[in-house]
């Protein structure tokens, strides 16, 4: 299977264990999976990124480092989020 050869190189590598969710074998059609919704939320608001909406970079390292900075952006608004100014109307 490709998928374990992937797996087991990312858990060399990095030292991450990934879990492969799929839904069981009686199931049929639409099945919402556990924490699905996390990882399309978060390519989502990475489609937001101009740079990162059409890939028109030379370098996949360039790539890399814009979306390392779009997660950073991403991380730092979930920490400090933006205050209204209730002074204006």
């Amino acid at each position: 299977m490709g998928g374990q050869k992937l797996l087991s190189k990312i858990k060399e590598r990095y030292g991450w264990a990934l879990e492969v969710v799929k839904r069981s074998d009686d199931q049929k059609g639409f099945v919402l999976l556990p924490k699905r919704w996390v990882v399309e939320r978060t390519y989502a608001w990475l489609g937001c990124f101009r740079r990162l909406s059409k890939d028109h970079e030379y370098l996949p390292t360039t790539s890399e480092a814009m979306i390392y900075a779009a997660m950073v952006h991403l991380m730092l608004r979930r920490l400090a989020p933006a205050k209204s100014d209730s002074t204006t109307s």
